[in-house]
């Protein structure tokens, strides 16, 4: 350990090698000390940063090179005391063994005060199991700093980060959380999936006065709430939301301000805006564009309370103002949203006006729920949109738009809406300039293309030795795997040209989808002839255990057959804690199948937890199929998700459903499906579709089907709250 004297006041730069050596120097630390962390793998470290510094000589924990210090394994870092800073540190490969990665806290008494994090990489640092929740970063205390730091991979049940109110000394904190790039957050298919979240509905009627600005927002696609304000007299400017799903929502506590933030959701799945609830919300100059959202992700909703509101319910908007924001080509304002028995007290004394609203695809982009007379409109205008009915304040012209220096768009020779002068965050002014920002997700067909011959052994070394995106291209003939696939990169397997390639196998499935694997099957037939004769086998399967990383499943012109060995025998076969992005099957014929053919009803406890988010099967066909060709299960009341979307399109569907093992008594089983589209179908001596609704405002679309020998269609809303 090696002690560098300054030129200060006896500061000194304390070089450490060890832990050991960390923890010697810690004890000593005086104000305008700095420790220095040696370059390289920092294992199982629990770091405990404490110490008093000053103002103007404060305590620093940093790295000998930003980025060269990596933080592995069950490692955190916990800041306690004042005018303490760290900074250069990288989290990656590992996780907390507590549930906080950073805490700005030792202990519930022992707190951070005037203290900055900055320049800290969390790259993906999740704990392995699913759904058990942590949080990368808890801001408790007075007065500290989060800035300039880069939050990437967010994967497992928990917020990303939050500011804690649960004791007097952390309200009124007065915390600054700015220039952070808060990267992709997948969806996580169940609540408690926020990228940021400041109080809780216990601590919400209490001011926590955090500023957060001018941080970049990138694909953050956990659950409905981005952010979810639960706290008072909170300032959210200058950020930017790109392409994320979900909305900036005021769900707790009052007096807070929105104003000068830009959502770029460019025609996004699900990208939303503002959710306004409780009193005293401001409003002002953000700027929407592409916003595809609905319901309580729209991109403006004022939100419907609930008289004498719990706490942890919906408290009535009032005195709030909504002005010169602009709401362009974005699809759904909700005014009075979530009108119910329960929520039924609409919006009262707030003002909105000088607002544009430009969407001339959009005639009923806004839509009305309860009684808005509590609203005062004036000075709107809208283009292309119909404004509410018999309400004064909104004005319908022709308005022409403009591309501004600054890329967004204004009405020309008319000054309303966000102004000009608005600033457009560039992403790489956040985070930090050393570590890469992730690019478009692109898994499949990246690579190179692998040669795959006939014979024992083949297939299975070629999958095993390729890298992520790389296609296997199988010649002519029938490829027998003699021990299941291990998938765990996105691969991709086709016929070679012109080839016909067949794969049969011997064991109880032929693929398992592992952590950090996603497939993509093209071309080929698939066998189930060779298969073992016991029950339950199927062809794909995910990993038995808890998966970290969402996955896809594409399945295009394939052939399956003779999946009938033994009963119950799958095509599609998922674990409880799995989750797809997309399951896509196209162009494809499937016959003689004992069980189902995407079997996804594993998350049973109704706790609104569920499997995929986008199901397709689109142009196909399906012949003696004994279970159904889809078992979509998803539990529970709660409305934080979008999801599950199911479609189905263009195919038919032939003795669907008869085996008596087939519980669901149907061809398609959908149960809590967010949204639903059935249409162009043939149905012939199939058991009948069946949808339950359970939750939200599912959309349900049924039609343009043919049902020979089948019952029509079962839709039970009674399930809905």
């Amino acid at each position: 350990m090696a002690f560098l004297v300054g030129c200060g006041a006896s500061a000194s730069e304390i070089n450490v090698t060890s832990q050991q050596e960390y923890r010697d120097a810690v004890k000593s630390l005086q104000p305008g000390d700095t420790i220095v962390l040696a370059d390289g793998e920092w294992r199982d470290f629990q770091i405990l940063f404490t110490g008093e510094g000053t103002a103007e000589r404060p305590i620093t924990l940093t790295a000998e090179t930003k980025g060269q210090v990596l933080i592995t394994g069950q490692s955190n870092l916990r800041i306690a005391g004042k005018y303490l800073v760290v900074s250069g540190l990288v989290f990656k490969d590992g996780y907390s063994p507590t549930n906080t990665v950073i805490a700005f806290r030792r202990t519930k008494g022992e707190l951070a005060y005037h203290s900055r994090v900055t320049e800290v990489v969390i790259d993906h640092f999740n704990n392995p199991e699913r759904f058990e929740p942590d949080s990368w970063v808890m801001m408790y205390g007075r007065n500290n700093r989060f800035d300039h730091n880069h939050l990437e991979g967010k994967s497992n049940q928990g917020v990303t980060m939050a500011v804690r109110l649960d004791s007097v000394e952390s309200q009124e904190n007065h915390h600054r959380i700015d220039h952070n790039y808060f990267g992709p957050r997948p969806v996580l298919g169940s609540n408690g999936g926020e990228t940021l979240r400041i109080g809780t509905s216990h601590y919400s009627l209490s001011n926590s006065s955090t500023v957060v600005e001018d941080n970049y927002f990138d694909r953050c696609n956990g659950e409905v709430e981005i952010i979810s304000s639960k706290s008072g007299m909170n300032t959210f400017r200058g950020n930017l939301f790109y392409e994320s799903r979900g909305t900036l929502t005021l769900r707790h506590g009052n007096g807070s301000v929105v104003e000068n933030n830009v959502f770029l959701g460019n025609r996004v799945d699900h990208t939303g805006g503002i959710r306004v609830i409780n009193k005293r919300q401001t409003i002002r100059n953000n700027y929407m564009f592409g916003l595809t959202g609905h319901r309580f992700g729209g991109a403006l909703v004022i939100m419907n309370g609930v008289p004498n509101s719990p706490i942890n319910r919906y408290h009535q908007v009032e005195d709030s103002v909504v002005e010169n924001n602009s709401i362009i080509a974005s699809d759904h304002i909700e005014l009075a949203a979530g009108a119910d028995s329960e929520r039924s007290a609409p919006p009262i004394s707030t003002r909105f006006s000088g607002n544009l609203i430009h969407n001339p695809d959009g005639a009923d982009s806004i839509t009305v729920h309860d009684d808005i007379s509590g609203i005062e409109f004036s000075d709107n205008i809208v283009v292309g949109v119909t404004p509410p009915a018999d309400t004064p304040g909104f004005e319908s012209r022709s308005v022409e738009l403009e591309k501004a220096e600054n890329g967004l768009f204004y009405p020309v020779g008319i000054d309303i809406g966000a102004g000009r002068d608005l600033k457009i965050l560039d992403r790489a002014s956040t985070g930090v300039a050393w570590y890469p920002k992730p690019g478009p997700d692109s898994r499949f067909d990246t690579g190179k293309t692998i040669a795959v011959a006939t014979g024992v052994g083949a297939l299975s070394a070629a999958i095993e030795q390729a890298n992520a995106g790389d296609i296997l291209e199988l010649s002519a003939g029938t490829h027998l795997a003699e021990q299941v696939l291990v998938v765990d990169k996105p691969i991709s397997l086709k016929s070679a040209n012109g080839a016909s390639a067949r794969i049969e196998f011997e064991r109880t499935a032929l693929f398992e989808i592992k952590d950090g694997g996603s497939l993509k099957i093209s071309n080929l037939e698939i066998s189930g002839a060779s298969s073992m004769d016991v029950a339950g086998n199927t062809v794909i399967r995910t990993s038995r255990y808890s998966m970290l990383n969402n996955y896809v499943l594409q399945v295009d012109n394939m052939v399956v057959t003779d999946l009938d060995t033994n009963h119950s025998f799958n095509f599609f076969s998922l674990a409880k804690h799995t989750f797809a992005d997309r399951i896509e099957i196209s162009e494809s014929e499937f016959r003689n199948i004992t069980g189902h053919v995407l079997f996804m009803n594993k998350e049973s406890e109704d706790l609104g937890i569920y499997n995929g988010e986008y199901v397709s099967i689109v142009d196909s066909k399906f012949a003696n199929i004994e279970g159904t060709i889809a078992d979509i299960y998803r539990g529970g009341t709660d409305e934080s998700t979008f999801g599950p979307h199911f479609e189905l399109r263009g195919s038919t569907l032939e003795s669907v459903g008869h085996g008596k093992r087939n519980k669901s008594a149907a061809s398609v089983a959908l149960h809590g499906v967010q949204a639903t589209s059935i249409h162009d179908n043939v149905f012939v001596d199939s058991k009948p579709i069946r949808i339950a609704e359970t939750v939200g405002e599912p959309v349900t679309i049924v039609g343009e089907n043919r049902f020979d020998g089948t019952e029509a269609p079962v839709i039970d809303t009674t399930l809905r709250p």
